[in-house]
């Protein structure tokens, strides 16, 4: 039987993104190198299910919650960027900043701008420990602090934000994925939306007086991202399936999205799709192959004819 590895998912490094193992083992993901895997087979499964069907029922198992085994080891949806069933992503949110679980972390908070692409500017808080490693996780093309205090106060801040200027604290993956191509050349044309929207929110009234408002401090992750002059991708990774196959050469990393060259085009691979599988290495003359189910991006559309 072919040795098998389970992946814990994508952190962010200093030195950029890193894949993550069970046991500790970590994959540094460098730019123009190939990234390649199969998805072990489960036992009693039949093809796989490689042509997009769910493939005699998976083999994707929970992940568990803050540590812990899941005690069932409950099968997860190939689908689900969690890889938890119910009762572990409960627990798990149980103590969660971003579940507004934890009202008394006496950590102070920063709250930032993040931008993704045109017209895509959200609001959010992260510990002012943790840097600018929440960005990177998000795949904030640039950024900017807004101010930093308490949990509370910078709570209330995004709050105000949302209702005064109708600032998302949100915006879906898949809507950050099909604009990166398509991205301003320069960073002053990135950094636009967030100085406007930056000088808006300061000259708001209703700011908690223990939250410190900071200067306006654009950072630009184009290049840590690799998406200078990245090609349009074709499609992404909607789910593995056992015995699929996924290959290709790295050309840029955001988030936790890696977009691959492959005989396809341009594949994004959303490495949240990758815990609770067993994967193994994939087979001779499997270079460039991506065998599991795509959703294709529709073609950009120059005009309105």
């Amino acid at each position: 039987m072919a040795h098998v590895w389970k992946c814990s998912g994508l952190r962010w490094s200093d030195d950029g993104p890193v894949l993550v193992w069970s046991g500790g083992r970590r994959s540094p993901l460098v730019r123009g190198k190939r990234v390649a895997f199969a998805v072990a087979v489960a036992e009693g499964d039949v093809d796989g299910g490689v042509d997009g069907s769910a493939g005699g029922g998976g083999g994707r198992e929970c992940v568990g919650a803050r540590g812990h085994a899941c005690p069932t080891r409950a099968p997860v949806s190939g689908r689900s960027t969690g890889a938890r069933c119910e009762e572990c992503a409960r627990l798990d949110r149980a103590h969660s900043v971003a579940a507004d679980a934890v009202a008394d972390d006496p950590r102070p908070y920063h709250v930032y701008l993040a931008w993704f692409g045109p017209g895509m500017v959200k609001v959010g808080i992260t510990a002012v420990e943790r840097g600018p490693a929440r960005l990177l996780e998000q795949g904030a093309v640039c950024f900017s602090w807004l101010g930093a205090g308490p949990l509370m106060a910078a709570r209330r801040t995004e709050e105000l934000l949302r209702a005064a200027l109708r600032v998302p604290d949100r915006i879906p993956y898949g809507e950050k994925r099909v604009v990166r191509a398509l991205l301003p050349a320069t960073p002053a044309e990135r950094a636009a939306e967030i100085e406007e929207l930056h000088a808006l929110s300061v000259a708001l009234g209703g700011w908690p007086e223990s939250l410190v408002p900071e200067l306006c401090q654009v950072v630009d992750h184009v290049g840590v991202f690799g998406l200078d002059g990245v090609s349009a991708a074709v499609g992404e990774v909607s789910e593995l399936v056992p015995g699929g196959v996924v290959s290709g050469d790295l050309v840029a990393a955001a988030g936790p999205d890696l977009h691959l060259a492959t005989r396809r085009g341009v594949v994004v691979l959303d490495t949240r799709l990758l815990p609770g599988w067993e994967l193994t290495v994939a087979g001779g003359g499997e270079e460039g192959q991506v065998r599991v189910p795509i959703r294709e991006f529709a073609a950009p559309q120059d005009g309105l004819f």
